[in-house]
């Protein structure tokens, strides 16, 4: 391959950083896959929306300002809107303006929500077990831990609208 003039040099992938690469793409496009299906045949709900009631959840008043949501998440804003809504016609969630500043809307998970997150659980978590903590061990579990951090940190330190390590550390 050719470099474009005034570039510097590309550092391709050897045989074993390609392999590596190739099996972390399929490997998390089956496993997402896997984890949203078996949550949309339980119940049909989506990963992002198990997310969703997981992340609202873990607050002690229920509720997180929908910016915030969206950063934590690592999902657009217009993504996560769209998402909510859906979620709000069907009672799992309820969107009302910021009681700060009235300018921010504050997405709760409503009690209907948390039911369904507490019956979800054990489904979800059966399968990130199953499907992946179970196949390696503790030691590989927790180094693919790192480098998703450190991925994470390098990726969200430059992005306009994430701010995830700061807010969750």
């Amino acid at each position: 391959m050719t470099e474009t003039p005034g570039t510097t040099e590309t550092r391709w992938l050897d045989e074993d950083e390609q392999n590596s690469w190739r099996a972390l793409m399929i490997g998390m496009t089956l496993l997402l896959d896997r984890l949203d299906d078996d949550l949309h045949r339980s119940c049909n709900l989506s990963l992002v929306e198990y997310e969703i009631l997981v992340r609202l959840s873990e607050r002690d008043d229920r509720q997180m300002r929908m910016a915030q949501l969206a950063d934590a998440l690592a999902h657009s804003r217009s993504r996560v809107t769209h998402t909510v809504a859906r979620m709000e016609r069907s009672g799992l969630v309820e969107r009302t303006s910021s009681p700060e500043d009235g300018r921010g809307v504050v997405a709760t998970l409503t009690d209907a929500g948390y039911d369904l997150l507490i019956r979800m659980a054990p489904v979800h978590v059966g399968g990130v077990r199953k499907n992946l903590v179970d196949l390696v061990s503790p030691e590989d579990f927790r180094a693919l831990g790192r480098v998703m951090d450190a991925v994470t940190d390098h990726l969200a330190a430059g992005h306009p609208e994430m701010d995830i390590r700061v807010r969750d550390a």
